[in-house]
């Protein structure tokens, strides 16, 4: 099975942070641009971007917002 590409620059940013941070700082996007894609507040965003465990659902919402696969934040 081939896995989605997950650039070194990605991965290399989990070190301060979770993957979902990671793609957001390395596509150049503010926690309020995303928030935006997904219709929810900043914070609402930012308590998700933190979160260790996301649910499902919300991991395909947020690829979707960052124009990714779900299975690029799995690392």
């Amino acid at each position: 099975l081939n896995s989605p590409a997950i650039p070194h620059a990605v991965i290399e940013r989990t070190v301060e942070g979770t993957p979902v941070r990671a793609w957001r700082e390395h596509l150049g996007l503010t926690q309020a641009d995303v928030a935006r894609r997904l219709g929810i507040s900043q914070p609402a965003y930012a308590q998700q971007e933190n979160s260790e465990t996301l649910r499902q659902v919300s991991r395909e919402k947020i690829a979707a917002a960052l124009g990714i696969l779900p299975a690029q934040l799995d690392f």
